[in-house]
C-alpha cells in the first residue's frame, strides 16, 4: 500500500501536499486501484493519473473518494479546500510524459496529401493547446461533474404517505361502487 512511486520534482508545495494526503486517504480504504475503480465512477487509470500528479482529478473525484473512505464532513471540507488550492497551481502538461517538445505521437496517422498547410493550422494537435485555450483558466479543463454510478444517482421523487393513503382510499371507495353497481345490476 506504502510502495508510491515518489512524486514529480518542481511540483508546487499544494499539489505535492494535496496528493500525499489523497495518497494516505486511498491507503486507508484498503482498496486497490482496481477496486476503488469499482467504487467510484472513475477507472484505475485515472486513479494513477491522480495519484501520482500527472493530472489533477475532478472535484467529484475527491468527494467519491472520501465517501469511500468514510471520512466526516469536516474532513471531506478539508479535502475539498486542498483541492481547490491545488487545481489553481497544477502544473498544465503540454506533452506526454517522455515525448520532447513538437513530436507527432506514434499513433498519428501521416498527413493527406490533397490537404492544406493552412488547414493543418486549425486542427487540434496533441500536446499544444489552441488558441482559444491559452486564454481560459487553468483550472476550467477539468470535468467537475462526471457520470455518477447508478447507486449514487438521486432518487425519483416519492409522493407522501398520505397522498399514497388517500389515492388507495379513492381507489377503494372506487371499488366498493363498482361492486354495488354490479350486484345491483344483477339482482335488481
Amino acid at each position: 500500500m506504502g510502495a508510491w512511486q515518489p512524486l514529480p520534482e518542481g511540483l508546487p508545495p499544494e499539489v505535492r501536499h494535496f496528493v500525499e494526503q489523497l495518497r494516505l486517504l486511498k491507503d486507508r480504504t484498503g482498496l486497490s486501484l482496481v477496486a476503488l475503480g469499482a467504487r467510484t465512477a472513475y477507472s484505475k487509470s485515472s486513479w494513477q493519473r491522480y495519484l501520482n500528479a500527472t493530472q489533477p482529478p475532478p472535484r467529484q473525484a475527491v468527494v467519491a473518494l472520501c465517501r469511500v473512505a468514510g471520512t466526516g464532513a469536516e474532513e471531506a471540507d478539508r479535502f475539498g479546500v486542498r483541492w481547490e488550492l491545488a487545481v489553481k497551481v497544477w502544473p498544465k502538461q503540454t506533452t506526454p510524459p517522455g515525448k520532447p517538445e513538437g513530436t507527432e505521437p506514434a499513433d498519428a496517422t501521416p498527413a493527406d496529401p490533397g490537404r492544406h498547410a493552412a488547414d493543418d493550422a486549425t486542427l487540434p494537435v496533441p500536446g499544444r493547446p489552441a488558441a482559444a485555450d491559452a486564454e481560459r483558466d487553468p483550472g476550467d479543463d477539468y470535468e467537475d461533474e462526471p457520470t455518477l454510478p447508478w447507486w449514487d444517482a438521486p432518487l425519483p421523487a416519492r409522493p407522501s404517505p398520505s397522498r399514497r393513503l388517500l389515492t388507495a382510499a379513492v381507489l377503494l371507495a372506487a371499488l366498493l361502487a363498482l361492486t354495488a353497481l354490479i350486484g345491483a345490476l344483477a339482482f335488481g
